[in-house]
């Protein structure tokens, strides 16, 4: 059914035929009510209306269903009662006769006193009408009228007798029936007896007696919901048909045809054979259809090929818009035999020209804001300049623009402000194709002042060149490759240059190749909107790179530039920043006293210029605290008041700051000893590489980060064979946000196992490892592997507490100096010894020892059990003394003292 809508509005040939249509349409109106009026409400449904037909009609077609119906079940219900009785009596007849205990009654002297009690027992238990058993004669042993006993049986039993089973319908004794005849077989296989059962017709049929009444009852009830149904679909049709006659409805037709040709849409119905069954006036005219264009095949109306193919095809069209003409049509098509209708096809057309050209303009409008809108989410998702610019050409082609370049100043893409006048960089480019006979990415350029761009520049606005064939200032900018991009087809070109604020800081050229019309100033003014969003994030990520080198360099300027020169520990390091921001993490090695050597490694909590700066901070306090040569414990509780001062600090009372907080390690090695003394502050535990490859992480306590306060840091002491190789890290290393710090640890682990055996080569595999792979955070890494102050190298001896054992020692010291190839050195290594050892003798307390070291400078130490530490002062002209220690420092190049827990030691060092 075609739902056809007029508008007003239409043409005025229509008129007539639509004014005599709706007096058609009255008298049929009123001659329908006046016909209602004679007759009562039930004649609605008489044999004059469509509708009463149709009642009719469905009536008898229900009776007739419903009376098949009912004898069809009645016959089924008789056939399976039937074969019932044959399957049961079959049953029961060939149980009975295999039952024990059969074949011996037969052969016994009296048959029926036996077999008539478990016969009848069995026929009530079966629920049969009989159960005789009879001798291979026919003659009965049992029956259930014991009057019959004895008598000849009523059947055919000869198949039975040759071994079959037989079943047939008979008049027996008992009347008519169905019975069974089976063999009873004795030992052989003989037939030595026959057992039959059976069930009468009156047993037979009365389930289907019983049944009927039901199927009479369902019978009925399915009549009346039939016609009640029917009652239902009738009055439907009467409403939709209005009780109209047959020439009702021809003069309701004509009027339908009277609209079909006044509505403001174009109606077109084709055939199954491509024939033009229909076209209304409107369609006539959308389509310029000759007068007698009706029966003619679709092919030869001279429409263009589109229109032509979807009219013959009878496909299913949704409005689609076809160009016919000046016109553009919206058409919609639907074939007629969806639904068991004639073969053929529907289709309307309405004219969409003036609608087209709004919504055109309204879906160009919406893809603008569209692309305004994944400009403020799309560009700018990292601080990196290079990576902005990227994105702005990416979003711009082709939404926008065929080809986007984005050229910068040098000065911004490092982070500086720009300088007008310099070269520009082209830093971005994105195209609908790679070839492209535009500068390359990486490219300086040097525009000339006629130049677009140039202008640009200069003035701070956007310039269009709608033809760039007919831009002599771009075309000599550069004519070689401007005559190849013109060649190329790129014709029209919108350069806009990038303002932050009172900066430029480059230019975005837009170029069109692909569509033919030129940038116009709408484009324009959505290209200007482009860039100022991007502008904003290309000048922030400018100030982030200035701030992150201005981070990163003064990060750098704080760590180590090189290694101190000792002999205890081959060192190496690594330093890999994270991929964004500035960490805290710093290492050291420090020379100590007696040729021991101290490591260091910590990290700041946080990131930027805050974090990097008080990593300076804590890496010159470590420095200062270690020129005193205390404990690692020791020093790490100085560095934990310190970092709480550095908390307190910086807390106002207005804002309060977050705790600064650091982790820090501290390990001590003495190659003299071997041993290595490690504390650390809630940071990861070292990791230790034995002589023979195998893995350890040492139990070292764990004290809490620095800047809690309050609780006192535990030293662990390490025996390390020469060779060992100590590892020191930072938690970037083994802990970010997808991975927990056991899981690094055992990859930590298996990383340093397949390392090599030189610290550089260790460094090298943890760094190739998938522990570095994307770093959220800072990483400190040293390998340190030991060695050992050989025994050669070493000389010490124990001191009496007398005066006069100092020059015994002095001799001891020259005869050991001489040994090692020292003698320039005797006289003021006698000299420093003689006063330090007196002083130890006559100030200090037992016991009194010397040792000398032999390492890059002559290390002089004296041992004793005092815990006072000497003074270095400047003695008056009257001053008996005073002066040793003076004489200690003008002759050696470092001097100082350490404590240890039985007392203190002097030490001194002279250059080799």
């Amino acid at each position: 059914m075609v739902r056809l809508t007029g508008r007003p509005g239409a043409r005025s040939t229509h008129r007539p035929d639509g004014l005599r249509a709706q007096s058609t349409y009255d008298r049929a109106r009123r001659a329908r009510e006046h016909r209602h009026r004679r007759s009562p409400a039930g004649g609605r449904l008489g044999g004059r209306s469509v509708a009463g037909q149709v009642f009719m009609l469905q009536v008898v077609i229900v009776l007739l269903l419903v009376v098949s119906a009912v004898v069809a079940q009645v016959l089924q219900v008789r056939h399976d009662s039937t074969q019932e009785a044959r399957n049961r009596s079959v049953a029961v007849a060939e149980t009975f006769a295999n039952a024990p205990g059969t074949v011996a009654a037969l052969k016994s002297a009296d048959p029926t006193a036996i077999l008539q009690p478990r016969a009848e027992a069995a026929r009530k238990a079966s629920k049969v009408d009989f159960i005789v058993v009879m001798n291979t004669d026919g003659i009965r042993y049992t029956h259930p009228k014991p009057d019959r006993i004895g008598k000849k049986f009523v059947g055919d039993i000869a198949p039975a007798l040759a071994g079959h089973v037989v079943t047939e319908e008979i008049t027996g004794t008992i009347g008519p029936l169905v019975q069974a005849v089976v063999p009873v077989r004795g030992t052989g296989g003989t037939v030595v007896g026959l057992v039959s059962a059976g069930v009468t017709k009156a047993n037979v049929g009365g389930a289907a007696d019983q049944q009927l009444p039901l199927l009479l009852i369902a019978a009925g009830v399915a009549l009346v919901l039939a016609l009640g149904g029917t009652a239902l679909v009738t009055r439907r049709l009467q409403h939709q048909t209005h009780g109209l006659g047959p020439h009702e409805m021809t003069r309701m037709y004509e009027h339908h045809d009277a609209v079909l040709h006044a509505v403001r849409e174009g109606v077109i119905i084709v055939g199954g054979e491509g024939r033009l069954l229909l076209a209304n006036d409107e369609a006539r005219h959308l389509l310029d259809l000759p007068e007698n264009a009706e029966g003619h095949l679709v092919l030869d109306l001279g429409l263009d090929a589109e229109m032509t193919a979807l009219l013959a095809s009878a496909r299913v069209a949704t409005d689609e818009v076809h160009r016919v003409g000046g016109r553009l049509l919206a058409v919609n098509q639907r074939p007629t035999d969806l639904e068991g209708g004639p073969p053929g096809s529907v289709t309307t057309l309405r004219d969409s020209t003036e609608l087209r050209a709004v919504s055109g303009r309204a879906e160009i409008a919406r893809e603008r804001l569209n692309m305004l809108y994944d400009a403020g989410v799309g560009i700018g998702t990292s601080l990196d300049v290079t990576r902005t610019a990227e994105e702005l050409a990416e979003l711009a082609v082709p939404r926008f623009a065929d080809f986007v370049t984005v050229d910068l100043y040098d000065a911004v893409l490092s982070g500086e402000e720009p300088q007008p006048g310099t070269e520009l960089r082209r830093t971005a480019y994105s195209g609908v194709r790679d070839d492209a006979p535009l500068y390359p990415v990486g490219k300086q350029i040097q525009f000339i002042a006629s130049s677009p761009q140039a202008r640009s520049l200069d003035t701070g606005e956007a310039v269009v060149e709608a033809r760039l064939s007919d831009a002599p200032g771009w075309l000599t900018q550069d004519p070689a490759r401007t005559a190849q991009v013109v060649e190329y087809g790129i014709h029209s070109l919108i350069t806009v240059p990038l303002r932050a604020g009172a900066l430029i800081l480059g230019v975005v050229n837009f170029w069109r190749s692909d569509k033919p019309e030129p940038f116009d100033e709408e484009e324009l003014a959505l290209a200007e909107e482009l860039v100022a969003r991007a502008a904003v994030s290309i000048d922030n990520s400018r100030r982030y790179t200035r701030e992150h080198g201005m981070a990163v360099t003064l990060q750098r300027s704080l760590l180590p530039r090189r290694l101190p020169e000792q002999t205890a520990l081959d060192v190496a390091y690594r330093y890999l920043p994270a991929k964004a921001g500035v960490g805290g993490d710093w290492f050291d090695v420090l020379p100590l006293s007696g040729a021991r050597v101290a490591l260091v490694v910590g990290d700041v909590v946080g990131h930027g210029l805050h974090a990097a700066a008080t990593m300076g901070r804590l890496r010159t306090a470590v420095l200062n605290f270690s020129a005193l040569d205390l404990p690692p414990d020791e020093l790490l509780g100085l560095l934990d008041e310190l970092v709480s001062r550095i908390d307190q600090d910086e807390t106002t009372e207005d804002s309060n700051a977050p705790v600064t907080g650091a982790t820090c390690l501290y390990a001590i090695y003495d190659p003299v000893t071997l041993r290595c003394t490690v504390a650390r502050a809630g940071h990861p535990p070292p990791a230790l590489i034995l002589p023979d490859g195998t893995v350890e992480f040492p139990d070292v306590p764990a004290g809490p980060p620095l800047g809690l306060g309050g609780l006192p840091f535990e030293t662990a002491e390490l025996e390390l064979a020469e060779g060992s190789r100590l590892v020191l890290y930072t938690d970037g290393l083994v802990e970010d946000r997808e991975r927990d710090i056991d899981v690094g640890l055992e990859m930590l682990r298996t990383a340093l196992t397949d390392s090599g055996d030189s610290p550089e080569d260790t460094c090298r595999a943890v760094l190739d490892s998938e522990l570095s792979v994307r770093p959220s955070d800072d990483i400190a890494l040293i390998v340190a592997r030991t060695r050992a102050l050989g025994a050669d190298r070493i000389a010490e001896w124990r001191v009496p507490s007398d005066p006069a054992a100092v020059a015994d020692m002095r001799a001891s010291v020259t005869r050991q100096l001489t040994h090692w190839g020292l003698d320039e050195l005797t006289f003021t290594t006698e000299l420093i010894l003689s006063e330090l050892v007196t002083n130890a003798i006559r100030y200090g307390n037992d016991p009194v020892r010397v040792r000398l070291l032999r390492d890059r400078t002559l290390i002089c130490e004296v041992y004793d059990g005092s815990t006072t530490s000497p003074h270095l002062r400047y003695a008056a002209m009257t001053d008996e003394g005073g002066r040793g220690l003076f004489l200690v420092a003008q002759l050696s190049e470092r001097w100082g003292t350490r404590y240890t827990p039985a007392g203190k030691v002097i030490w001194a060092e002279q250059a080799l």
